[in-house]
């Protein structure tokens, strides 16, 4: 393939998240009077949503009376806290600069909503703006549907074999897949701990942000 464009899943790929989502659960936590949890517990659940985190938070199914509203509240928090400690992982954005210097196209196909993922982006600095942002809002079913990333490669005017994905979840690795695409999974990443990343048939895997770079260079 002659590549084209990198694509990047959001939290715990592109950016580190977790200190945000671990101050805004605790503070639900506080105000229903319950004990805060830990960094860890709330890292290992982040990349399975909001819905998630209120489960862990308070064991209660998503029946029970009190979730919604918890749920919404989150949300609130989070909206407000968004971009306080959230940073790019180290070597990200060595590996923008790389992606900017060989005149690639770069974006984002991530799993949250819109009405997060835009705030978040313009509160970021960039070595290089991202040409497109793909969210659930903007497509029919999310991933591991391959939807979203055909539509970013629609936008970059682009096929999907001339794009790589990179991602921390299985569901990221099916979608690139499914899409065509040659995928980069991120150990580095949101794993939680019952699941295996050489299980996702990744065609590869990196350890930290600038891993990426060769990689790159292999298929420049």
């Amino acid at each position: 393939m002659t590549l084209k464009a990198v694509l990047f899943d959001l939290d715990g790929t592109l950016l580190d998240t977790v200190p945000d989502f671990v101050t805004v659960l605790n503070k639900l936590l506080v105000e229903e009077k319950k004990p805060p949890l830990d960094y860890n517990s709330i890292r290992n659940t982040v990349s399975n949503g909001a819905r998630a985190l209120v489960q862990l938070g308070f064991q209660l199914p998503e029946t029970h009376s009190d979730f919604e509203r918890l749920r919404q509240r989150l949300l609130t928090l989070y909206s407000q806290h968004l971009a306080d400690e959230t940073t790019a992982f180290p070597g990200i954005d060595e590996s923008l600069r790389f992606i900017a210097q060989q005149q690639l196209a770069w974006g984002v196909v991530t799993n949250k909503p819109a009405l997060y993922t835009e705030s978040l982006m313009s509160k970021m600095v960039f070595p290089l703006a991202p040409k497109t942002i793909i969210c659930p809002d903007h497509v029919t079913h999310s991933k591991p549907h391959p939807e979203a990333l055909l539509l970013a490669c629609k936008q970059l005017n682009i096929q999907p074999r001339e794009a790589i994905y990179i991602g921390d979840h299985r569901r990221d690795i099916e979608a690139g897949r499914n899409a065509g695409m040659t995928t980069i999974a991120c150990s580095y990443g949101y794993i939680e701990p019952h699941d295996n990343i050489t299980d996702w048939q990744a065609n590869y895997i990196v350890a930290h942000g600038n891993d990426i770079i060769p990689i790159l260079k292999t298929h420049l």
